[in-house]
């Protein structure tokens, strides 16, 4: 990150000089968060390193907003700096109000339609990494990296990636649209004075690609972080499909829980990094993960991955 001297420099270019400073709490990235107040205006400061994730959230907020969809606007921006001055959405984050009681059926249909109208209108662009075989194979090997499947021995390690090749084949047989990688509750924002899918703001994209049409409903509906009923998330399902009516369904179908698995065993294995690297409040989520784990293994398509499970992985995995 850089120097407290810079970033002062930065605020005070773009008129922000002596603005109230509120550190906000942030996700499992190395990125940071300070919301501005000066008078009635706010903003957010975001500081990420220098690496190229600046220019590809900026990016991927213009790919948005073309669409008529909210991505925070963004007022300055130096990204050799990494720093980002943009739109501040507030703190009624779907996760914030669904702690608060607010029925939760309403907001995931939001969001599913976010979704509808998302792929519906993209068209592919420039600048957006594949997630490819290569791509999805990297991710599953991380479960053998960190965490319950954590092993150096070779056999078990090309068993477990070979287990993943037919599934992951048959999961890129879908239409591909751009992947925001994290729609989740704890992503998106209800702005009540937007109409239509605009009532869903959008952040946390910069990690964004070409992809399975599946992965984010899977990010919003099997949430690593908290429970959506089988109602919902069955109702939002049955509402993506309707809206693509000539899309072959048992594709669909199989690749939604190829997906699943896939995000499972990532998001597992990151969250026992994190909890090597000092962050153990991670692991706390970890049966909640185990259980959807098991239940994405239990399709057919996935029978040699699970195979590997029951013959590799504890059973007590879960309760870590």
């Amino acid at each position: 990150m850089v120097s407290d001297y810079i970033v002062e420099q930065f605020l005070t270019r773009h008129g922000w000089c002596g603005a109230r400073k509120i550190p906000l709490v942030g996700d499992a990235s190395n990125r940071h968060y300070v919301r501005l107040k000066k008078g009635s205006e706010t903003a957010l400061l975001a500081q990420s390193p220098a690496d190229g994730v600046a220019e590809k959230f900026i990016l991927v907020a213009e790919i948005l907003r073309n669409l008529n969809l909210s991505a925070p606007l963004i007022f300055a921006a130096e990204p050799a700096q990494g720093l980002v001055l943009q739109e501040d959405f507030g703190e009624e984050t779907f996760s914030a109000l669904l702690d608060s009681g607010i029925k939760a059926a309403p907001l995931y249909h939001l969001a599913t339609e976010t979704l509808i109208h998302l792929h519906r209108q993209f068209t592919f662009s420039a600048g957006l990494k594949s997630f490819d075989m290569e791509q999805f194979l990297e991710e599953a090997m991380l479960f053998c990296d960190y965490g319950p499947g954590k092993t150096d021995k070779p056999e078990k390690r090309s068993w477990f990636k070979e287990a993943w090749l037919d599934p992951i084949s048959q999961a890129l047989e879908i239409p591909q649209s751009i992947l925001l990688r994290d729609f989740h509750a704890g992503n998106l924002f209800q702005l009540t004075d937007r109409p239509a899918t605009k009532a869903c703001g959008l952040i946390d994209f910069q990690d964004a690609g070409i992809g399975p049409i599946t992965y984010d409903l899977v990010s919003l509906l099997q949430d690593a972080r908290r429970s959506v009923s089988s109602e919902i998330a069955a109702d939002c399902l049955v509402s993506y499909t309707k809206a693509f009516p000539n899309m072959d369904k048992r594709a669909f179908e199989v690749s939604y829980a190829v997906m699943a698995a896939l995000r499972h065993v990532r998001v597992i294995a990151i969250f026992h990094r994190l909890a090597e690297q000092g962050k153990p409040g991670y692991l706390v989520h970890l049966p909640h993960l185990w259980r959807l784990l098991m239940d994405a293994l239990g399709h057919p398509a996935l029978k040699g991955v699970s195979t590997w499970f029951e013959a590799n992985s504890p059973k007590t995995a879960g309760n870590n």
